[in-house]
């Protein structure tokens, strides 16, 4: 079974899907040997790993191609991945799914937002109009190739335009096509159970941490309905927390030895890139 048709199975479900974020190979490796049967590829986590900078459209088309490539080749398991604005207009959108798909993605999720866009739990986003949004949708449903590959749209409108207008917009997004749901940053529990119910097409809540919705009990999540529960940036902060409190120590101690229990040995981390089997491929190219 194909990988895309691995995930549009969970989702239908509607299980309540946890599916962490990554923001390079390493990490995503590091969420598949958790265990977790999808990743997610955070476009704020690639934007800082990658370039240092916040998630305010800095990171374009070809650099975030290449990264949900470098992810989904790292993994064996199913790719979701952040395809901001689709960088354009319904045709730059055609050739974002494209570029997307042969990335190896087994889903995208496509937001409503105009340029410069950003987090959406961050203030002073503005959207296109509804009906663009739509067309959006719908430009990147007929460009897919593979049926399975999963069409996500998300809308940034509750911040904007108000709770009403979001679900509106996700009705005209499902009437184009769209897969699943991404009604992004509801800001009150009776907004997220108002969500499960107005909609039969498949959900996701974004689990931000110190973002502007509640974070619900996953159990309480699943009780509504939700397909997938994600959780973009959770393993971001924590590695750099973790990398941060090294480098203070550090300093501050002047030597290595006192922080051993840091560290993920060298042959576990060996074991995890897989320097093992690759190590192997080659003695099979020059026995």
């Amino acid at each position: 079974m194909s990988r895309r048709r691995v995930l549009r199975e969970r989702v239908e479900r509607r299980s309540g899907l946890v599916v962490p974020g990554a923001y390079d190979g390493v990490s995503a490796k590091l969420v598949e040997a958790a265990g977790f049967p999808v990743v997610y590829m955070t476009g704020y986590g690639a934007s800082a790993s990658r370039l240092g900078l916040p998630d305010m459209g800095f990171a374009g088309l070809g650099e975030m191609a290449d990264q949900a490539r470098n992810l989904a080749t790292a993994v064996s398991i199913p790719v979701i991945a952040d395809a901001d604005t689709g960088y354009g207009n319904a045709l730059n959108v055609r050739r974002t799914v494209q570029l997307y798909e042969a990335a190896g993605v087994a889903a995208l999720h496509l937001e409503d937002q105009q340029l410069p866009k950003r987090c959406g739990h961050l203030a002073g986003k503005t959207v296109v109009a509804a009906n663009e949004f739509a067309g959006k949708i719908r430009a990147a449903v007929e460009a897919r190739q593979d049926a399975d590959l999963m069409i996500i749209a998300r809308t940034d409108a509750i911040a904007v335009s108000g709770f009403d207008d979001a679900l509106r917009r996700g009705e005209a997004a499902v009437k184009a096509g769209a897969d699943l749901l991404f009604i992004e940053a509801p800001t009150t529990e009776a907004q997220i159970e108002q969500i499960a119910r107005t909609f039969d097409t498949p959900l996701l809540f974004n689990y931000a941490p110190g973002g502007r919705s509640p974070l619900l009990p996953f159990a309480r999540l699943r009780e509504l309905g939700y397909a997938v529960i994600l959780l973009p940036v959770d393993t971001l902060f924590v590695a750099a927390r973790a990398i941060q409190d090294f480098l203070a120590n550090l300093r501050s101690g002047d030597r290595v030895q006192p922080l051993d229990n840091r560290y993920m040995s060298f042959a576990a981390f060996g074991r995890l890139i897989g320097i093992d089997a690759q190590m192997a491929l080659g003695e099979k190219y020059t026995s």
